[in-house]
């Protein structure tokens, strides 16, 4: 159940963590993880007015473009979790948005996000303050809970790599890829042995462009030291980047 405050503008959710959202090693997914940023994202956006039933008839939908996330401790063998959320406001045509993710009042991680408006039918970025009213969603004025985020480097070699075709499964109300697969599309290629000796510290994320049902991408990673993986997800076809993802691991 989702509780937003009216005054500070921000939702918190209980969630109850199920077998499906942990891995091996009982590790909460970064699948998972994303899902529920963006569910909570959406249900605190239609809450405060500014959510799918208000951009939807207008033609328009949000549209993420970027993520910093940073784990204290990554969740591990927890059942139940606190998420928390607040929109940060807008800069000329970019929304921020951040995430606080809990257990019994410990922080597990931090996460900020940046957004756009886009209209569906021609596919501009649109000027956030022309389509939504001030009152309800201000002007982004930063402070110290807000993270910076970081940069990618390009790719120097490739030492994974793996193609994969959009699932009909993996698609949104959007009508594009759900952006919780691309973090599955980008850890996928990395082998097990690593996977098993290595915990998430922090993600990158930028996302450059969408891919529809039935298209194919190419998931591409270089392993650029011990602690640090670049991950670089391109249109097969085209070779356009569609994500680019930065993580650092322990």
């Amino acid at each position: 159940m989702i509780t937003t405050n009216k005054t500070n503008k921000v939702s918190e959710e209980s969630i109850n963590i199920r077998y499906s959202d942990l891995d091996f090693d009982k590790c909460l997914k970064p699948f998972s993880l994303l899902n529920f940023f963006q569910d909570i994202a959406s249900d605190n956006a239609e809450q405060l007015g500014f959510g799918y039933s208000y951009i939807y008839p207008r033609d328009y939908m949000w549209v993420l473009l970027k993520y910093r996330i940073e784990f204290e401790e990554y969740p591990k063998d927890i059942q139940d979790l606190i998420l928390r959320t607040e929109p940060r406001g807008y800069q000329k045509i970019f929304a921020f948005r951040n995430f606080e993710l809990l257990s019994q009042n410990k922080v597990l991680a931090k996460a900020s996000s940046m957004w756009s408006l886009v209209n569906i039918k021609t596919k501009s970025l649109a000027s956030i303050e022309k389509i939504i009213p001030a009152d309800i969603f201000p002007k982004f004025e930063s402070n110290e809970k807000d993270l910076s985020f970081g940069k990618i480097p390009t790719l120097n070699k490739i030492d994974y790599r793996k193609d994969f075709e959009v699932r009909y499964n993996d698609i949104d109300v959007n009508r594009h890829a759900n952006n919780g697969n691309y973090i599955v599309w980008a850890l996928e290629p990395i082998d097990l042995e690593f996977r098993m000796n290595h915990t998430l510290k922090n993600i990158d994320m930028f996302f450059k462009k969408e891919v529809k049902y039935g298209e194919k991408l190419t998931s591409e990673v270089e392993i650029l030291n011990e602690n640090t993986t670049l991950h670089r997800l391109h249109h097969t076809k085209t070779g356009e980047d569609l994500c680019l993802v930065k993580c650092e691991w322990i």
